[in-house]
């Protein structure tokens, strides 16, 4: 399990950052130790070489998929300036925009964002293995 082997350092290093209690980070260290020989990790294992496979893609439309969706998303974010200077010279047509935004993004359906919370954990993930085996920069 090569891949395995190379996510275990990996998780290990984002669970000291992102876990800032010094037992509940030793007991989730423990929790992926005890993962390491079982079913759900070999299932995990698979979804990521899955990910890295296509990641690695010569396809271009799949090789840039994942990332092309992100863009669009940062762009969304980044509308909200504009948003914020047009507020100040006219909120009625500032709250107009964003009352539309608002229901155009409530009439999609909740898979579509659980995609895309799969998606983005799953390009950091692979990007994060890329970097230890050394193939990514």
């Amino acid at each position: 399990m090569p891949l395995l082997e190379s996510l275990i350092a990996p998780l290990s290093t984002i669970i000291d950052k992102v876990i800032p209690d010094k037992d509940a980070r030793a007991r989730a260290k423990l929790e992926l130790l005890r993962l390491e020989g079982t079913q759900e990790l070999r299932q995990i294992e698979a979804r990521l070489s899955a990910i890295v496979a296509e990641a690695n893609a010569r396809d271009p439309w799949t090789s840039r998929a994942r990332p092309s969706f992100l863009y669009v998303m940062y762009v969304l974010l980044l509308f909200a300036l504009p948003m914020g200077v047009l507020s100040a010279f006219d909120p009625a047509a500032a709250r107009n925009i964003a009352s539309g935004i608002t229901a155009y993004l409530r009439g999609l359906p909740e898979e579509l964002y659980m995609l895309f919370g799969t998606g983005y954990l799953g390009y950091t993930a692979a990007r994060q293995w890329g970097k230890a085996k050394g193939v990514d920069s």
